[in-house]
């Protein structure tokens, strides 16, 4: 069937912006696809520095014929409705069917060729597209991310014409803008235009691009028995920047190693985008950089890397003053800057912030094993390398160069250390701190931001988190949980703040693989301990994997509806079951097994065994299926105490979960 191929050709667009342009042009292609009744066979999109590319399989070449049903007014309502209706319709009141009581209109839609809803499908898409920035240009009206150049639009080898602010479409495109013929090229199809790209020096595919560039940096190292230090977002950056990605090795002045390789490693990537080289198995970095380039130079690219040396010594230049002028400073008068930073209109200044933060680390310290003077003092610093010289330039490295600079000042390690690490966890992938100081100062740097907002009532909503709130909700979890620490969600504030850290930790829980309705089946306690929270799902899903968990659960319901449908009627029978008649086996079997569970589920329970806890339980799997299977329950001279006895189960099986809450 048809291929539908559209390239939209700009000046460079931004790398950032790249991927998510390429997920925008494949959603809205495909929804008015769709709206126009075609379900392609395939979709794919393409996103690079100067082009974003659709390629739509197995489309029709004409729309088929539709019959629309269309809802009237109803029987006996005001003529202005009917009126309405009718001309929408486009029908006269006689051609109408009632049905039910209302006019229905049936309308016959002719299909059209899918070149004209092609047409008028791109030119919605580049008016409508969600670019987080565009910009006008010339006379237009036209709004892009950077000025539209061409419009490459063929459906079954033929343009689907086609004009939008006098860029008309065409079947023609062109290559990388400086090697090879760099002059405009046919292509009819989709394989045409892929292998004239590639032709002309252009790597369509982003993936293809990230391989080469990976692949082109490690020859160049081990050529030069270096390692490449990778960087996954620095890779995703440079790919969106280059069509014809060239990586460089390119030299620079040891005398630089000096720095901190943080510093150095940030000035490559944050004004260069260079990639830092090391030597295997060595600490620090080796004194060179890879460049990613976007040609081929014919000499290697000797000029390249030269040009870029000398760019990378005055950045590096600059780096180094701001290390000697931090160094020189010191922590006080930076402390005093914070008197006049502003934290937030409503939370005071920085310094006030710390000042909670260091009364929240003394609090904190003794709960996680910390000495209290020492939290203090660190958390008093922690905050103050963001008046230095280096942070302004880099505020990426705020924390780390503070602990820095507490070694170069000679203060305690552990203090240099906890400085150094108390924004940790930034992200999934980000280590949590483990020293106790460490531990006492991160919790309390988060915490103050948690509950402070949380007081002013700036709380994330389901799009927006300005603050970073998730994010440091995310971290407390994870350092409580990393370090096994025992902490009660109570203590992390009021009622909204508690339920904030319970619908992370649920997520949280969640990306690990627990299923959500275990997890609500735990909540449903009011347990709020972390650690016997997660120790209480990972039992109950390693429970419910075996054959007694399933069935156990199986009886649990039945036994729970048998007690639903009671309680309708009335109050259920409280207190202990009875012991049964003895000619009753399988009323005898439960009530021994009850009676025999409570003791060792209790000590389960106590030791916070939740494994063990579920072992005890699973010994009610066959006493419960017998007694179901083999008991009537509603018999009049014995109901009270049956309904007794399958309370005692549920009631039994809920000290370790919610089970009605649990799927199956």
């Amino acid at each position: 069937m048809p291929q539908l191929l559209l390239e939209l050709f700009s000046e460079e667009i931004p790398a950032r912006m790249q991927a998510q342009a390429a997920k925008d042009l494949e959603r809205m292609a495909r929804e008015h696809l769709a709206a126009a009744g075609f379900l392609p066979e395939a979709l794919t999109t393409f996103a690079g520095p100067r082009r974003l590319t659709l390629v739509a399989e197995g489309l029709p070449l004409a729309q088929a014929d539709r019959k629309e049903e269309l809802k009237g007014p109803r029987v006996g309502a005001p003529p202005q409705a009917m009126e309405g209706f009718l001309r929408k319709t486009g029908l006269t009141q006689d051609q109408l069917v009632e049905r039910d009581g209302v006019y229905m209109a049936f309308i016959e839609k002719k299909g059209r060729p899918t070149a004209e809803i092609v047409a008028e499908m791109v030119e919605a898409i580049v008016r409508g597209f969600p670019w987080p920035k565009s910009m006008i240009w010339g006379y237009k009206k036209l709004r892009w991310v950077r000025p539209l150049k061409r419009i490459l639009c063929v459906l079954d080898r033929e343009v689907v014409p086609f004009s939008i602010e006098g860029i008309e479409s065409g079947d023609v495109t062109e290559g990388h803008r400086f090697m090879g013929e760099a002059k405009p090229f046919v292509a009819k199809d989709f394989d045409e235009y892929a292998a004239g790209l590639e032709k002309h020096f252009v790597v369509l595919d982003v993936e293809e691009r990230k391989q080469r560039i990976l692949e082109g940096c490690k020859t160049l190292c081990f050529a030069r028995h270096l390692e490449l230090v990778e960087d996954q977002g620095l890779l995703d950056e440079v790919a969106g920047l280059a069509e014809w990605p060239t990586p460089v090795l390119g030299d620079m002045d040891p005398s630089f190693l000096d720095l901190p390789p943080e510093v150095i490693r940030t000035s490559m990537r944050t004004h260069q985008k260079y990639f830092a080289v090391k030597k295997p198995g060595e600490p620090g970095l080796a004194p060179h950089f890879i460049t990613i380039a976007n040609i081929q130079a014919k000499d290697g690219g000797a000029v390249i890397a030269a040009g870029n040396a000398k760019v990378l010594s005055a950045r590096l230049s600059d780096a180094r003053f701001f290390w000697d002028e931090d160094r020189k400073a010191g922590f006080e008068p930076w402390l005093e800057k914070l008197n006049g930073v502003t934290f937030h209109a409503k939370l005071g200044t920085m310094a006030q912030r710390v000042e909670r933060i260091v009364a929240l680390a003394g609090a904190i310290a003794p709960l996680v094993g910390a000495d209290v003077a020492k939290a203090k003092e660190a958390a008093r610093l922690a905050k103050a390398d963001l008046a230095s010289g280096m942070v302004g330039e880099f505020p990426e490295l705020q924390g780390l160069m503070g602990g820095y600079y507490a070694r170069e000042a000679g203060l305690d390690p552990e203090i240099a250390a906890a400085i150094q690490d108390h924004y940790k966890p930034q992200g999934p992938s980000d280590a949590v701190p483990t020293s106790p100081l460490a531990i006492a100062v991160a919790l309390a740097d988060k915490l103050d931001t948690l509950v402070g907002f949380f007081a002013i009532d700036e709380k994330p909503t389901g799009s927006k988190d300005p603050y970073a709130l998730r994010r440091a909700a995310l971290g407390v979890i994870r350092i409580v949980l990393e370090n096994g620490l025992r902490v009660s969600l109570a203590k992390f504030g009021k009622d909204d703040l508690i339920a904030f850290f319970a619908d992370r930790l649920k997520v949280t829980l969640r990306d690990q693989g627990k299923r959500h309705d275990l997890v609500d089946a735990v909540f449903a306690l009011g347990d709020d301990d972390l650690a016997r929270i997660v120790a209480r799902v990972e039992a109950l899903d390693g429970f419910l994997k075996t054959d007694d968990g399933k069935n156990l659960l199986a009886g649990y319901k039945r036994a729970s509806n048998i007690l639903k449908a009671e309680e309708k009627k009335g109050a259920l029978p409280s207190g202990e079951p009875e012991a049964p008649a003895a000619d009753s086996a399988a009323e005898v079997q439960l009530y021994d097994a009850l009676r025999v569970l409570k003791g060792p589920l209790a000590d389960a329970l106590a030791k916070e065994d939740f494994t063990g806890a579920m072992a005890q339980l699973a010994g009610l799997r066959g006493p419960v299926d017998a007694y179901l299977d083999g008991v009537f329950v509603n018999d009049p001279e014995h109901r009270d105490n049956r309904l007794k006895t399958l309370a005692a189960v549920r009631d039994a099986m809920g000290q370790v979960a919610d089970f009605g809450l649990i799927a199956g």
